[in-house]
């Protein structure tokens, strides 16, 4: 698939259980949970299926609010940003589909990207609704992702993640940092910062690590390889801020100014270019690469 392909509107329902409340049909009760969304957007899902039961099954909006009861709705968004850059696919078999994400491309659908996201092509790709992501990238970062392509051998593979029995490796390009020895390593504990979605250290006992160490040292902005042991949002950003090297095109780390919507110009120069573990369903090792290269400043998009 490349960038200019149109996107089929394939993505993956959001599930809700419906929590008590006094609203007499679930028109009124949606409408009361997500007032951003308006009664007449409602009303046009409804009509077009896209409000339905566990089983599949549309639902009307004038049943009734029924405690417990899951919902699966389908998320819209107008005027939803492109993203122009396409994902590859690295592997797919019965179990496991590894994918390569580009720059700026979400993995899941959140706040105005529903279909320009890395889960959204590869079920149009792929035809796959049971696609699952694995574990998270952010949305600057680029690199592999692998996702579960099937429920009955799903949490074999998310074990590898809770049970750290997988490997992962970035590269990032920051500054230089000549008076540090390396290898390194940076421990310290992580908590939710300010703006909310912003992580940040403080005093007390360590819940994140990285191992640290320097690929190359040519001019003002080396190539790092980073080696995250814990798995702490933005962690590897915090990590490379608070040693007073920042990662070329972050723009929350150290000082929070984000990038406008729409401006690629200057990507996260960080690329999770490295995955290896034993597959959990036969033994055998799997090890993939990124296809992306950090190309530095001046050169910043990861090109293949």
């Amino acid at each position: 698939m490349t960038p200019s392909d149109p996107i089929l509107p394939v993505v993956a329902a959001s599930r809700l259980q419906l929590p008590p409340g006094n609203w007499k049909s679930l028109l009124d009760g949606l409408c009361a949970r997500f007032p951003r969304i308006s009664r007449a957007q409602w009303q046009d899902r409804f009509a077009r299926g896209r409000v339905r039961d566990a089983q599949g099954r549309a639902l009307l909006p004038g049943q009734p609010w029924q405690v417990g009861l899951e919902i699966r709705y389908f998320r819209e968004v107008e005027d939803e940003p492109v993203i122009p850059f396409a994902e590859r696919i690295v592997h797919h078999d019965a179990h496991l589909l590894v994918a390569d994400k580009p720059h700026f491309l979400p993995v899941v659908p959140a706040g105005g990207h529903v279909q320009h996201t890395l889960l959204a092509r590869l079920i149009a790709a792929t035809g796959n609704t049971d696609l699952v992501p694995l574990h998270r990238l952010d949305r600057l970062t680029a690199g592999l992702v692998l996702f579960s392509t099937r429920p009955e051998s799903r949490d074999a593979y998310q074990r590898l993640f809770r049970e750290r029995r997988i490997a992962k490796v970035y590269e990032a390009l920051a500054p230089a940092l000549p008076g540090r020895c390396f290898p390194l390593q940076r421990r310290s504990r992580l908590q939710k910062g300010e703006p909310f979605h912003c992580m940040r250290e403080e005093e007390g006992e360590s819940n994140s690590e990285t191992l640290i160490d320097v690929l190359d040292r040519t001019g003002p902005a080396w190539r790092y390889r980073l080696q995250p042991v814990t798995g702490r949002k933005h962690q590897l950003r915090v990590h490379m801020a608070a040693l007073g090297a920042p990662i070329l095109g972050d723009d929350l780390y150290p000082t929070y100014a984000p990038q406008p919507p729409g401006d690629h110009a200057h990507p996260l120069q960080l690329l999770a270019c490295g995955l290896s573990f034993s597959d959990p369903i036969d033994g055998e090792p799997r090890r993939f690469s990124s296809s992306f290269t950090l190309r530095g400043p001046g050169r910043e998009k990861a090109e293949s």
